[in-house]
């Protein structure tokens, strides 16, 4: 599911907690995916803690919408400091430029009307379950511009890419 390189995406010493952390997943949390009207074409994913233990939300949501070739790359200058740590409840956020790029160029458009999130361990490898979260009845539009941001703990800086 594509490839990221991060630094400093491990928790850094061991310690008696950590048997009481895992890694984000579609079986831990709720994934959400809403239309946001600034900035335009953007979509704004939302992912809460369901679990009874904190996780980690490493590098960033490859998204699959219905019909897509690959995953689409990443926006480098949105990876934050650290990872994103969910304790139990608490809210996670990725931005999503659906289309039209900066110069309004993409090419290649067409309307998804199913999303799938696959989320990533510490080493960068893909983990099932992915999460499912439910698009607009009408879809959504993409082109080949298509970007995410990495995981953030702030939706307005997920919304600033």
């Amino acid at each position: 599911m594509g490839s990221a390189s991060v630094s400093g995406s491990g928790s850094g010493s061991v310690s008696s907690s950590s048997t009481k952390r895992g890694t984000c997943s579609g079986a831990n949390t709720k994934v959400t995916a809403r239309l946001v009207n600034r900035p335009v074409n953007h979509m704004l994913l939302t992912v809460t803690n369901t679990g009874s233990k904190t996780c980690d939300l490493y590098y960033y949501p490859a998204v699959d919408f219905a019909d897509a070739q690959s995953v689409p790359p990443v926006i480098k200058d949105s990876q934050p400091q650290a990872v994103t740590t969910l304790a139990p409840g608490q809210s996670g956020y990725a931005g999503v430029a659906l289309s039209g790029g900066t110069d309004g160029g993409g090419t290649n458009g067409r309307t998804a009307k199913s999303l799938s999130v696959y989320f990533f361990d510490r080493n960068n490898n893909s983990i099932s379950p992915a999460a499912t979260p439910a698009l607009p009845s009408k879809g959504v539009y993409i082109d080949d511009s298509l970007r995410v941001t990495y995981w953030l703990s702030s939706a307005q800086e997920a919304l600033s890419y």
